[in-house]
C-alpha cells in the first residue's frame, strides 16, 4: 500500500481542510494510506518523508523551517511525488527562495475588478478567465482529454523559471484600470521532474467550489496519480 501525506494550515482563507477533505475520499479508493497533518512538523521526520509515496499539500503562506524545508525537498529528491493547488503549493513559505526553487513557480498577484465594481471583499478579485490546455497538456496524462476551460475565481499571475513543463496557461488581458501594456500569458497547470520525484501545481483552486469544477477536479486527482512514487 503506498503512503499518501496530506499537509494543511496556512492561511484560513483557502479552506485548507475543507479543500483537502474533498481528495480523501479519491486516495483511499486508489489504495493509499493517509497520513494527514495540520502543520509542515512531519517534513522534518526523515522516517515518515522516506515512507512517503505523495504528499498532497494545502498551506497558504505561513513559513518553513530549516529542517522541515530540507526534508521536504530531500523526500522530493528521492521519489515522493508533490501536488497542490492555488495558495496551498504556489503561495507557500514566502520566506524561502529554496522552496520556489523545488515547485519552479510562486504566485505573484490576482488581479481584480475594474475599482467601481469592487465590494471590499475577496469577490473584488474574481475575473472570468479561461485556461488553455497547451498542445504539451493535450498529450499528457494529467490533462489529455480535457478542453479549454471557463473558471470565475482568482486568475493567478505567476513567476516561473524554464524548468517548468506547463499543460495549461491562462492570459491575463489589458485593462485600462491595470499598469502594464500587453497581455501577459500565465502557467496555470505545471509539473516540474526534481531529481526522481515529480511535482505538479495546479493555479485553480481558490475555493472548494472551484475544485469541485470537473476540470479542475480531474487535474488534481490525475495529478496526484502521475506525480505519485510508482
Amino acid at each position: 500500500m503506498r503512503r499518501a501525506l496530506v499537509v494543511r494550515g496556512g492561511w484560513d482563507g483557502h479552506q485548507p481542510v475543507a479543500a483537502t477533505e474533498l481528495f480523501l475520499p479519491f486516495l483511499r479508493a486508489q489504495g493509499f494510506e493517509v497520513a494527514v497533518h495540520e502543520t509542515n512538523e512531519v517534513y522534518a521526520d526523515a522516517e515518515v518523508m522516506s515512507a512517503t509515496d505523495l504528499v498532497v499539500q494545502s498551506v497558504t503562506m505561513s513559513s518553513i523551517g530549516h529542517d522541515e524545508l530540507w526534508g521536504l525537498r530531500g523526500a522530493v529528491e528521492a521519489g515522493t511525488g508533490l501536488v497542490g493547488w492555488h495558495g496551498g503549493i504556489a503561495d507557500s513559505y514566502r520566506n524561502s527562495s529554496d522552496y520556489l526553487q523545488l515547485v519552479g513557480g510562486q504566485f505573484a498577484t490576482h488581479p481584480g475588478k475594474e475599482p467601481s465594481l469592487r465590494v471590499g471583499d475577496e469577490t473584488d478579485n474574481y475575473l472570468p478567465y479561461t485556461v488553455e490546455i497547451t498542445d504539451l497538456g493535450r498529450e499528457h496524462p494529467i490533462t489529455a482529454g480535457l478542453d479549454d476551460f471557463e473558471l470565475e475565481s482568482e486568475q493567478y499571475w505567476v513567476l516561473h523559471d524554464d524548468l517548468v513543463d506547463v499543460l495549461a496557461t491562462t492570459t491575463h488581458p489589458t485593462q485600462p484600470y491595470h499598469p502594464w501594456h500587453r497581455p501577459l500569458t500565465s502557467p496555470a497547470v505545471w509539473t516540474r521532474h526534481w531529481g526522481k520525484g515529480r511535482v505538479v501545481v495546479a493555479t485553480p483552486g481558490h475555493t472548494p467550489e472551484v475544485l469541485q469544477h470537473p476540470s479542475v477536479r480531474a487535474i488534481v486527482e490525475r495529478g496526484m496519480l502521475w506525480a505519485a512514487r510508482a
